[in-house]
Formats: C-alpha cells, structure tokens, sequence
C-alpha cells in the first residue's frame, strides 16, 4: 500500500499544465482525470476487482489501463568496512485519461502519462539522509515502461535488463548523490493480499494487484559528496498497479517490510483512519524460511508506537515501535529519526533495525514508511 491520494493529484496539476501545447481540450482532459482522482470517478479505466492470474517476467512489466502504477525499491546495504546504508528509489506513473481515449492525433508531445521518481540514501554511521524527486511527461520517450528488453525509466533514472528478466540494473543519479546497483532475487515473487488481491477498503473496486519481491541479492555502488563506495546488501520490491484511491475514511498508513537474518521476511501495512486508528482492512504477509507464505490482517498482529519525532512543520511521526506476531516480541527503530522525504510531498521513509524486545539482539533489517494526511 503505497503512494496517497494527494501524492498523485499533486503530480498530474504539476504536470498538465506544462503539456499545455495539446490544446485545450487536452489540458481539460488531463484536470479532468485529476478531478477523477479526488472524487473516486474510476470510468473507463480498470479496476482490481478480483483476483488474476499473474505471469512473470510479464507482470514486472507496465499494466495500461490503470489509472496508477509503481515500482519500489528499498534496502539496507553495507560496504567491507561496515559501513552502513538505506536506499529508496520509486518509479511511480499516473495516466492522465482511459488508454481508449486517443486524443494525441499524432502529436509528439501528447502523453497519457506522467511520472514521478523519488530517491535517497540514508548514510546510518553519519546520521545524514539525502532525497531527490524527479518529474516528467512520457512523450515524447522522456519517461515510460516497456517488458523486452525490460526498461522502466523517468530521464536517465532507470531499472532495466538487456533481456526480459531478472538480474536487473538501476542508476539514479541525482546533484547530490547517485545509485549503481545490481540486484537479482533469491526468492519467487509473493503474491499480497488474496492470490494478489490486495482489498482496502469495503468498496468494490477499491484494491490493487500487489506483489512483493521479498529478498533481492544487491551489489554496486553509492555514491555521495564525491566519494563512490562499493556496497553489498538485500533490497526489497514491491510493485502495484490499480484505479482506486483510499477511502474517504482513511487517513494514511504505516508500512513495514522486515527481512530476518533467519531467512523469513514480513510486510504489514497498517491503514489508519480519520482519527489516527488502525483501519479494519490493514494486512500483510509473512513469508517463512520453507516458502509458506502466511497473511496477515489486523487482529493477528500488535503494534505500539512507543516513540516519536516531530518534523519541522509539527507531523508526528513514530520512529520507535513494538510489534507483537507468532509469539515474537519486535523491537522496530529507526537507525536515525531524521529520515524524512521533504520533497514536493512529505512522507517519512527510512531504514530500521529490528531487535528482540526483551534481550534486545539484533534479528533483522527492514524499511518504514509512514504517511500522515
């Protein structure tokens, strides 16, 4: 569960305006498809209704006729000498109206697209959190999606592949920092949800297909302040693609991908309604050493906020949490509370360390994501 409303609404008005050469019926069209946003009209587009039968690679691949797609990269990785990072990187694409609605006309410059990426590196040993965002139209070949050979680019940020498959390559470069890595996955993708059915809500059609690709072997290079570190470690994918938004009594969420040093991973989002509750349609997954793969909902799992941050226009975030699931008591922390992506959209996202609560011996490694609406 990724990516707010008020994310997406913001990049298509960002973006509209400057495809303003279309025409005015156009630019219409494309304000139209952000006030299809913020009032939930999902027509022509497709919905997540049910559950489908996935293929891979061709479901690493763009899916058109959804209203929103993204791939999103987080991991921790550490050089020879210990020295330790976190990354993000999200490719995030909105179309503008239904595919079946062909306005362009054979211009060039008319995009059913536009696309977002955001970026960063956490460097743990300094304390030092670096971000970067990028925006662009598809047309003309500026941004877009393709399966062979695999490539998924916004300008020269991309995750790609000669062929269709994995290992991939992804480079992000950004004025103060960039990302070379290599990453292949240990294990199959895991379907969210029901059979990748991923519900948010009670309403029909509220959902996304969801999958995660839990354990990615990563090596490659960062970059920072003019020094270039080799680094090796494990990221985490996820990837969604749906038409609805949250509902109107949903507020933001909290998300959790933990990677085990015993071989076992787990992902929870937990939902959050107007008044800062958990929501009833918060889930997750775990996934077991053997490959069993076991959902979560909310009554099987216990989260405390035992400890939070106020960023520097008031929100609150919790950096400091206490997870009870399968007789385990989790530490979860922040490696470092100043973790925050204060791009055009603000959101927390950081690397954390997952510690046994009681003796407080480190268990694993993992990624936090926290929305405040």
């Amino acid at each position: 569960m990724r990516r707010s409303v008020s994310y997406i609404l913001a990049l298509i008005l960002l973006l509209a305006l400057g495809c303003a050469e279309q025409g005015n019926e156009s630019a219409s069209s494309r304000l139209t498809a952000a006030s299809y946003l913020a009032a939930g009209d999902t027509s022509g587009y497709k919905l997540a209704l049910e559950p489908r039968q996935f293929s891979f690679p061709d479901d690493h691949g763009p899916h058109p006729g959804f209203r929103n797609e993204w791939w999103y990269l987080t991991g921790n990785l550490e050089t020879e000498t210990g020295s330790r990072f976190g990354y993000q990187v999200t490719f995030f694409a909105n179309a503008l109206r239904p595919t079946e609605e062909h306005l362009c006309n054979g211009n060039q410059w008319c995009t059913d697209y536009v696309w977002m990426g955001h970026a960063a590196i956490s460097d743990i040993e300094n304390r030092e959190h670096y971000s970067a965002e990028i925006f662009s139209r598809e047309a003309p070949g500026l941004a877009g999606a393709i399966s062979d050979p695999y490539r998924i680019w916004i300008q020269d940020w991309q995750l790609f592949s000669p062929d269709r498959d994995l290992p991939w390559g992804l480079e992000v470069t950004s004025e103060d920092f960039a990302i070379t890595l290599q990453l292949n996955s240990s294990k199959a993708p895991v379907l969210q949800g029901v059979d990748g059915l991923s519900q948010k809500s009670e309403a029909q059609g509220n959902a996304s297909f969801y999958y995660s690709l839990s354990r990615m072997e990563t090596n490659g290079q960062l970059s920072i302040g003019g020094h270039t570190l080799t680094v090796t470690g494990s990221s985490w994918m996820d990837r969604e693609w749906s038409t609805s938004a949250l509902s109107s009594n949903q507020s933001g969420w909290d998300w959790f991908s933990l990677q085990f040093h015993d071989g076992s991973e787990l992902m929870y989002y937990q939902l959050r309604d107007l008044e800062g509750r958990a929501h009833p349609f918060s889930a997750g997954k775990y996934m077991s050493i053997s490959g069993i793969n076991t959902s979560i909902n909310s009554k099987d799992i216990a989260l405390v906020e035992e400890h939070d941050w106020k960023a520097s226009n008031g929100v609150i975030y919790t950096t400091q949490w206490r997870m009870g699931y399968r007789g385990r008591d989790l530490l979860i922390k922040a490696y470092f509370e100043e973790q925050l992506m204060d791009l055009t959209f603000e959101y927390w996202e950081g690397a954390v360390e997952v510690l046994d609560y009681q003796s407080g011996a480190e268990l694993g490694k993992g990624y936090l994501e926290m929305v405040r609406n």
